[in-house]
């Protein structure tokens, strides 16, 4: 079983990851945070193993949350980070990986490519 957080400032938004990802039977949605200090805090309690984090947040955005859970956790500990975005720039992609995310996804991505299936 695959454990998600999803880190949205946006409900709706949140809400509709939700829906994919909860239709997937290896994959369970743990948790919910609407801002980088919210899902700092998540992170610690529930151990996900994937992070779904937007970039653009209030109070903390999602690079300096990225660069804060997987700095206070140990390597073999330390979840995924899967950065979301609506904005297609390049800068947030590299800025993004040098915080140490896993990878990078544009909000307006088709569902299908969120959700890898193993054969």
């Amino acid at each position: 079983m695959i454990r998600i957080l999803l880190v949205d400032d946006q409900a709706l938004v949140r809400a509709g990851f939700r829906m994919i990802l909860d239709a997937e039977p290896e994959m369970e949605v743990v948790g919910e945070a609407s801002d980088g200090r919210e899902a700092v805090d998540q992170v610690r309690e529930l151990r996900p193993d994937v992070v779904l984090m937007d970039i653009r947040m209030p109070e903390l955005d999602g690079l300096e949350a990225a660069r804060r859970i997987l700095s206070g956790t140990p390597e073999d500990g330390a979840p995924k980070i899967l950065m979301l975005t609506t904005f297609d720039l390049d800068e947030y992609v590299y800025e993004a990986l040098r915080a140490g995310a896993s990878g990078f996804l544009l909000k307006d991505t088709p569902p299908e490519h969120l959700v890898v299936r193993s054969t």
